[in-house]
């Protein structure tokens, strides 16, 4: 225990969901309600609508009166059951946080987000520590880009990473039947985890994508329709997985380079998801440079977020325990922090709590040793990596064995 800390006088739970939803945020959040519920003292578990926004709002659910089979059901539906908000609190903001949970008395605060919800966490608790107010808050991590510093992986981006490994063998596999070039942008404005995974979805050498384009190198238009031309000329078609915030040597997305007019979000960055401009746009420059008549492009948009009927076990299961282990930490360990997860061996997990100012504000991309030297493809490393956090029974694809026979008229 913390000696600047005192001891949570009240013995109650408030729980949010803040950012993108995920096919298992629900998971985390049951696994906090349940966990909670086998502490002796535990009075109430509350949940904040709509996340620090509900906060603000004072608009709380109890949770404490739901049934233990519906919460199962719940864990089990993909986006976020409380709701969720985009809003990024300031000072001010986390000023007025502190003050409504002060107002109802919790003891324990527990937002599951990602970086943004991370830093958010981190101001209340120093808001409590300075009032003297008996508060634990514990950040329990989520999101689809897999980009939390200190995690080995993100509850979340497991399942997003199966649904685009496996939408891009079923992309490949329409554009073997239908030859030509098809673009897949994925999100990822910094970090290119989510875009890499399509290549998971490969079986034979030629399979697609067969160019891979990521954040975390510098993209150039005249070398990515050089190397789209040289693809179609090998194989006769093209597969290409684009992340959405791929950009220039500047850090100008390309997305405002190749657009007049673009929307920007709450926090001033221009609008990547949500829109199928840089799709749009790439497949025009392959149209009109390469000439190349046959070009579709998809933007994967929120599709990959909340899935239903693509979700990794693995990521179920670990999404629950991060929320149970939150709640583990916060009582028996009475620390503030970030529940992070650790890897061992081929793959097995542990459950680390971090300081808050170590997760923070911070963003981690894609390791060099995960990505090819070419840059437009990724390395075993990052293969083996993937692998496992995609879970049980992911589909396979086959092919027909080639047994021509002989032509008569045109021999």
């Amino acid at each position: 225990m913390s000696p600047s800390q005192p001891v949570p006088a009240t013995r109650k739970i408030l729980v949010a969901q803040g950012g993108g939803p995920t096919a298992v945020i629900n998971q985390s959040l049951v696994g906090v309600v349940l966990e909670a519920r086998r502490h002796r003292g535990i009075d109430l578990v509350y949940g904040a609508r709509h996340g620090v926004r509900g906060i603000l709002n004072e608009d709380f659910v109890d949770l404490t009166q739901e049934t233990s089979h519906n919460l199962e059901l719940v864990a089990g539906t993909p986006a976020s059951a409380l709701g969720s908000t985009r809003d990024k609190p300031d000072l001010a903001y986390c000023q007025q946080i502190f003050e409504v949970l002060r107002a109802h008395e919790i003891g324990y605060f527990f937002y599951i987000g990602g970086n943004d919800s991370s830093d958010t966490v981190r101001i209340v608790a120093e808001e409590a520590r300075k009032a003297g107010y008996p508060l634990r808050s514990i950040h329990i991590p989520k999101t689809i880009d897999n980009d939390l510093v200190g995690n080995d992986h993100t509850p979340g981006f497991p399942s997003a990473a199966r649904f685009v490994a496996q939408a891009f063998a079923g992309a490949n596999l329409d554009n073997a039947a239908l030859p030509g070039v098809y673009v897949g942008v994925v999100m990822g404005r910094h970090a290119g985890f989510l875009t890499a995974a399509s290549a998971l979805g490969k079986k034979f050498d030629d399979d697609g994508p067969h160019l891979i384009y990521l954040p975390e190198r510098v993209f150039e238009i005249e070398r990515f329709l050089a190397d789209v031309k040289a693809v179609y000329e090998r194989h006769g078609r093209c597969v290409i997985a684009v992340s959405e915030g791929i950009h220039d040597a500047s850090g100008q997305p390309i997305a405002a380079q190749l657009a007049k007019d673009l929307e920007h979000d709450a926090h001033g960055n221009v609008q990547l998801s949500g829109t199928g401009a840089l799709a749009d746009l790439l497949c025009e420059e392959i149209k009109t440079r390469l000439k190349i008549k046959r070009v579709r492009g998809d933007t994967f948009g929120y599709l990959q977020r909340s899935f239903v009927g693509c979700v990794s076990d693995v990521d179920q299961r670990e999404a629950r325990e991060v929320g149970e282990k939150a709640v583990q930490y916060a009582i028996w360990g009475d620390r503030d922090g970030s529940v992070a997860i650790k890897r061992n061996g081929y793959y097995s997990v542990d459950y680390e709590l971090l300081p808050l100012e170590a997760v923070a504000g911070k963003t981690r991309v894609m390791e060099d040793h995960f990505i090819s030297e070419c840059g437009t493809d990724i390395t075993d490393a990052f293969r083996l990596y993937l692998r496992p956090l995609l879970g049980s029974g992911m589909p396979d694809a086959f092919r027909l064995r080639p047994n021509p026979v002989a032509k008569v008229l045109k021999p």
